[in-house]
């Protein structure tokens, strides 16, 4: 199970990065006024709008890849075991046998406290 959790935080990392980049390397809807006098928006790798087509799906692909990684983390963190109980269970338990064994037997009966004599 750590190693499941362990390999998904690893992928949701990884997304996140990637899909900063990819974010960062887009262009704004403000850009494409620069194009239509003359800024040279159509000479890039992917083409005209190539580009925008390509790294906004592959961002929301990640986008994807992302929330479905927190989710999954969210459902391993939540898990619990159901037969451990409370440590105070175990605690009280092994307790009381060393108690009883170790108390004195002339004890008072009374609960007040006793002033030893000097």
């Amino acid at each position: 199970m750590n190693a499941l959790v362990t390999i998904i935080l690893t992928v949701q990392m990884l997304s996140a990065l990637v899909m900063i980049g990819l974010i960062l390397v887009q262009h704004g809807k403000g850009a494409d006024m620069g194009a239509a006098f003359g800024s040279g928006g159509s000479g890039s790798l992917f083409g005209a709008s190539g580009s925008a087509n390509f790294l906004s799906r592959t961002t929301a692909v990640l986008a994807t890849v992302f929330f479905v990684c927190t989710l999954a983390l969210a459902y391993f963190g939540n898990i619990r075991p159901t037969a451990s109980g409370s440590v105070l269970d175990g605690a009280a338990s092994a307790v009381p046998a060393v108690a009883a064994q170790s108390a004195p037997a002339s004890a008072p009966a009374s609960g007040a406290a006793q002033i030893p004599s000097k």
